[in-house]
């Protein structure tokens, strides 16, 4: 598998991109094999590699050369920019939930895809495959709105 997901993240991250792991890198046995660790990370593409820390990242993965390490980022994305935020775990609301950012999750697996602002990028759910935020948005403008948005935003109608 692991095989696999990075023959696909070689041809999609390019050479001066970054690759952002939205939390378990690793998981089992591997998980807590130091030198596989560092074999698999040395064949990461991009520029930089970030890590948003998941249920499954020990202290080891943490340890990994990445350009960061945080339970949760905002990274500005998209056409307008927009602080787009980060997080292993799905998120109801966030800091710019009204201003058209979105939250980026994994830890469900291929349980849920997500919602109109809250997607999915488990590669479970994506064949596999890193995306864009060019495809994250256009996933998410064909997902159900949460129907828990109007409790916790409810000064905001959301598109």
């Amino acid at each position: 598998m692991d095989g696999v997901l990075l023959e696909n993240m070689w041809r999609v991250v390019k050479p001066e991109d970054d690759l952002w792991i939205i939390g378990d890198f690793a998981f089992g046995a591997p998980a807590k094999d130091k030198d596989y660790l560092h074999q698999i990370f040395g064949q990461l593409p991009g520029a930089r590699q970030h890590l948003i820390v998941g249920n499954h990242d020990s202290d080891l993965t943490q340890a990994l050369g990445w350009a960061s390490v945080s339970h949760l980022k905002e990274v500005s994305d998209g056409p307008k920019k927009q602080r787009n935020t980060l997080c292993h775990y799905p998120m109801i609301t966030w800091n710019h939930a009204r201003r058209e950012a979105l939250q980026l999750f994994g830890h469900v697996h291929n349980n849920w895809r997500g919602s109109r602002n809250s997607v999915n990028v488990s590669v479970d759910v994506w064949e596999f495959m890193p995306v864009t935020y060019d495809d994250i948005a256009r996933r998410a403008k064909k997902l159900p709105i949460n129907k828990h948005w109007a409790d916790v935003e409810h000064r905001r109608e959301l598109n």
